[in-house]
């Protein structure tokens, strides 16, 4: 594979969760020309701070302490990964990423459905964010932050 071959890496989920962003965050990096752009979702920093080690839906109060969050392992083996806002950031700038945005995505407030994306309620994700939505490009130049 040839590196520095495509203007935009989307992750919905799949590798952003399951992999290590010191590993994923990097091929990214590989893969994109300067000025390439990733776009990525994410659980929030809050949901997955809510949400109980025995799995199950985001509670009102915090259950999980987020020192540590980084990698979240669940009863049966799976592991996921779901560092901090400022984790984020340092892995995408010793990337060679500079951020340019952080969404904070919520439902709907009139939203019906009893659960929203898996690990909260719908009524849980009008009033707190459910996902992040980062959008970051590549630097072009060395002296810019992140290089």
């Amino acid at each position: 594979m040839v590196d520095e071959s495509f203007d935009l890496v989307v992750s919905r989920y799949g590798a952003r969760v399951w992999r290590d962003p010191d590993h994923w965050v990097t091929e990214a990096a590989r893969l994109l020309r300067p000025g390439g752009r990733l776009v990525f979702l994410t659980n929030s920093v809050l949901a997955t701070l809510c949400v109980p080690a025995e799995e199950g839906f985001a509670q009102k109060r915090l259950v999980r302490p987020q020192r540590g969050l980084h990698r979240v392992e669940w009863p049966g083996g799976g592991v996921e990964f779901h560092p901090s806002h400022g984790e984020w950031i340092r892995v995408l700038g010793a990337n060679g990423f500079v951020v340019d945005a952080l969404h904070e995505l919520y439902a709907p407030a009139d939203a019906q459905t009893r659960q929203y994306y898996g690990i909260a309620t719908a009524q849980w994700a009008s009033r707190w964010p459910v996902e992040d939505l980062w959008a970051a490009h590549l630097s072009t130049d060395p002296g810019e932050p992140g290089r």
